[in-house]
């Protein structure tokens, strides 16, 4: 079990107040707080450590490649990756997800095929398919919602067919905490042959992911979303894909031999990273990584489940307020939209903000989603394992001020 209380003294900034009050830090689906050993580990790097790698063969050099490496290895092993050789560190997942349509989805994608996305992706795992499929002459295909925003699986079969070359689905809706059965659709983009990419942005720090029990062949994920920093992210992709890839930008570590008129590639990862990665902030995602691993990801989600079935019934008796998502909170993570009557979210935000209140409002980067759920924007409340229903009652007392200013 968690002990969230015990947990929240190892992030120093639950120390600061925000407004005059205790900060209350609800929008942790945006990204999460960073705890003392990870900020420890970021000035240790550049401390005792800072330089470049792969390229020296002095120790400040050899010290850091080993660190950063070392991160790779940990990433590999905690998704279950069968060669550290498949993860290649990125800017976050939207540039994973980018990488993977902008090489893979370049080379394969041709007019009259079909990708298939859910109703209710985050921008960044569908504007990228939307835009391969406008150069290519191709179809974007979407499986419906029910009403409570769960996926509509009934006609999987007529959605997923023959024509599919691309099947790019989250782990879980980042505006509802829907989770989605993985391996149900991923194994329906087998029958035909397609390939599957999966968005982890939000699934994976609060349930972890097994690639190959998943069978997905990519994952994208962030490191800021788990505790980690921010402008760090994760592609893992099948070796033989990766392999046949052409890298994503050019430039120094990406390649084996220059000469004035060509070049050879790296081997992997490397040949998807050119340049001078973010050396520090994945060196300081091993810390993080360890960290939450530690806590465990069955107690993340089930603490998760705890608070949103009491935010979901402290939310409930205020007068006239719209509840998103399912109401069974084993369908979904630690997310809980809602809407306050004649009052616009971010009015709500700003008066939960003077409150010391930290939520999310607008679109979350769904707008496709939010016209399903026809309205513009939502309120969010999204936790992760150092919130408490300490935190939600503060947020519904604040709440209750908005009925007041607004004569709700």
């Amino acid at each position: 079990m968690i002990d969230p209380e015990i947990l929240k003294r190892d992030f120093p900034i639950f120390e600061r107040k925000v407004n005059g009050h205790k900060l209350v830090y609800l929008d942790n689906a945006s990204t999460t707080q960073k705890p003392q050993v990870v900020l420890d580990t970021l000035t240790e790097y550049y401390r005792t450590m800072n330089a470049n790698i792969h390229r020296g063969v002095h120790t400040l050099s050899e010290e850091a490649t080993e660190a950063y490496e070392g991160t790779r290895k940990e990433v590999a092993e905690f998704i279950g990756a069968s060669s550290v050789d498949e993860v290649v560190f990125t800017r976050g997942a939207t540039e994973a997800i980018n990488l993977v349509a902008a090489t893979w989805g370049e080379q394969n994608i041709y007019s009259g095929d079909e990708i298939v996305v859910t109703g209710l992706e985050h921008h960044s795992n569908l504007v990228p398919w939307q835009q391969l499929c406008k150069r290519k002459g191709a179809i974007l295909k979407i499986i419906p919602l029910h009403a409570d925003t769960t996926l509509d699986l009934s006609q999987l079969d007529s959605i997923i067919t023959a024509k599919t070359r691309l099947v790019a689905i989250s782990q879980m809706s980042n505006v509802t905490g829907v989770i989605i059965p993985l391996e149900q659709i991923i194994a329906a983009a087998k029958k035909v042959g397609a390939i599957t990419v999966v968005d982890g942005a939000q699934g994976v720090p609060h349930m972890g992911i097994n690639v190959q029990k998943t069978g997905c062949d990519f994952l994208a994920f962030s490191s800021h979303k788990m505790c980690g920093p921010t402008g760090v992210g994760v592609l893992w992709g099948r070796r033989e894909l990766l392999d046949a890839m052409p890298p994503y930008g050019f430039g120094g570590d990406m390649v084996k031999e220059v000469t004035d008129t060509d070049a050879t590639w790296n081997d992997l990862p490397w040949k998807f990273e050119a340049g001078t990665p973010n050396i520090a902030d994945v060196i300081a995602f091993r810390a993080a990584l360890t960290y939450v691993k530690k806590i465990g990801f069955e107690n993340i989600l089930e603490h998760d489940r705890e608070l949103v079935k009491y935010a979901r019934e402290q939310l409930s008796a205020l007068p006239g307020i719209t509840l998103y998502g399912p109401s069974d909170p084993s369908q979904g993570g630690g997310i809980v939209g809602f809407n306050v009557p004649g009052v616009h979210a971010h009015d709500v935000g700003s008066i939960l903000n003077e409150h010391g209140v930290a939520i999310r409002t607008g679109h979350h980067c769904a707008q496709p989603l939010m016209q399903r759920l026809g309205t513009p924007a939502t309120a969010r409340m999204s936790f992760y394992f150092y919130n408490t229903r300490a935190d939600i009652d503060l947020a519904v007392e604040a709440l209750k001020k908005v009925y007041e200013i607004f004569k709700v």
